[in-house]
């Protein structure tokens, strides 16, 4: 198991930006996919962003892409989700999450951190 924890959540108005972070601890990092969900208040939690154990390959939902963007640095065991031109429909809690397998599916994630709450202002 890989242990978890979100942050640099925040406040921001819309067109601003924001950059998440994502500290894992315990097993080697490097042999997880992660991915970013998040969750709104009354929905569903859903996929934003994805990145493989090397961070040659990312994968966004269609929501996202060009606006935000996964990497990742294995020395320091992180994984960033830099949100650029905030709307206020991505207001929500962020989640990361560890695969074992190159997948967006929520339940193919075995590890969930505890979430950090983003608040976009019109």
């Amino acid at each position: 198991q890989v242990q978890l924890v979100e942050s640099g959540g925040g406040l921001v108005q819309a067109g601003g930006s924001l950059r998440l972070s994502c500290a894992a601890s315990g097993r080697t990092f490097s042999r997880y996919n992660i991915g970013w969900f998040r969750q709104a208040p009354g929905k569903e939690r859903e996929f934003v962003a994805a990145i493989s154990r090397s961070g040659s390959d990312t994968y966004y939902s269609a929501s996202v892409k060009d606006r935000f963007a996964i990497s990742r640095d294995n020395a320091k065991n992180t994984v960033f989700l830099q949100m650029n031109s905030l709307k206020p429909e991505d207001t929500a809690v962020y989640y990361c999450a560890a695969s074992d397998v190159w997948t967006t599916g929520r339940g193919d994630f075995g590890s969930w951190g505890q979430g950090t709450q983003v608040t976009v202002s019109s």
